[in-house]
């Protein structure tokens, strides 16, 4: 199955009609996967065939009156990696909490994957991951610094930290797909740095570009759906999501004494109550039973 992730910055009108008419077009073309719409843009990832997809891709560069073809990042799923399909209104179309930082207007410069090493290379370049600590514990650039952000919302203050100690050092910044970037970058011209790159399409887009030679990235990369991880030749990589905290699992994880499927993992085991315990052991019978019975459980939130 072919697994699309592509995002736009851009003034978007009228975003509840952008997003009846994309959820219509999507359904009718028997999509998967999450579209975040705001008045910022649009970010997404989608399974499905080909053809569907580019119909999508196609609709949103005419509804959106650019005149370059939305870039995309595609890869491969075994299995169908969402359950649903949902475009979704947001306030941003990736959290900084910052909605007045505006990429389409000022963002830092693009650097193509095939001039990333070189850039990295350099002594006085800060290579920052401005993704979660999780995923940076799955994989990353050599020598990168991980801000230890829980989500992308505390990016900011790791962001002023950094302005007050080294306001003079030119910034390599990498997230998955360049979304991330796109507004951290911004964020830190906003701050004062002068020099600012961004790697173009992320991740996913240097694994694909960089042959295998080259390539520098150490691990795997951490992904927004039910694949959890590619690895350097974008296939299904080895990690498993625990499904009480969502973080992602590796072999050696599972044989901990604090993994429970579905319960609990070594790093989310003193994190709740009993209560809470209780629920998810709860979900973990039911979701036994719907598989037993050979049915999908996808059940409400605990």
């Amino acid at each position: 199955m072919n697994v699309v992730s592509f995002y736009r910055f851009l003034d978007l009108e009228n975003p509840p009609l952008f997003r009846d008419e994309l959820q219509a077009l999507c359904d009718e073309h028997g999509l998967l996967g999450t579209i975040l719409v705001a008045s910022e843009g649009f970010n997404g990832t989608i399974a499905g065939s080909a053809q569907a997809i580019r119909a999508v891709l196609s609709w949103l560069q005419e509804r959106s009156g650019i005149e370059e073809e939305v870039d995309a990042r595609w890869t491969r799923a075994d299995a169908p990696p969402f359950r649903r399909m949902r475009v979704r209104i947001k306030k941003e179309i990736v959290t900084l909490g910052r909605p007045d930082i505006l990429p389409h207007e000022v963002t830092g410069k693009h650097v193509p994957p095939e001039q990333w090493n070189a850039l990295i290379d350099d002594p006085n370049v800060l290579v920052i991951d401005t993704r979660n600590h999780y995923e940076y514990e799955v994989g990353t650039f050599p020598g990168a610094i991980d801000p230890g952000n829980d989500s992308f919302r505390e990016f900011p203050s790791f962001a002023e930290t950094l302005a007050e100690v080294s306001p003079d050092r030119p910034l390599a910044m990498f997230c998955t797909g360049g979304i991330r970037c796109e507004k951290a970058s911004a964020l830190m011209l906003e701050l004062g740095f002068s020099e600012v790159y961004q790697l173009q399409g992320g991740i996913l887009n240097y694994l694909e570009s960089v042959p295998a030679k080259e390539n520098r990235w150490d691990g795997e990369c951490f992904v927004f759906d039910t694949r959890v991880a590619v690895d350097r030749d974008l296939s299904e990589g080895g990690y498993v999501q625990c499904h009480a905290c969502r973080r992602p699992l590796s072999a050696e994880d599972l044989t901990s004494p604090d993994y429970r499927e579905g319960v609990s993992c070594p790093r989310c085991v003193d994190e709740n109550d009993a209560d809470r315990r209780a629920r998810l052991e709860e979900r973990r019978k039911q979701v036994q039973l719907a598989a037993e019975r050979g049915e999908l459980h996808i059940g409400a939130k605990i």
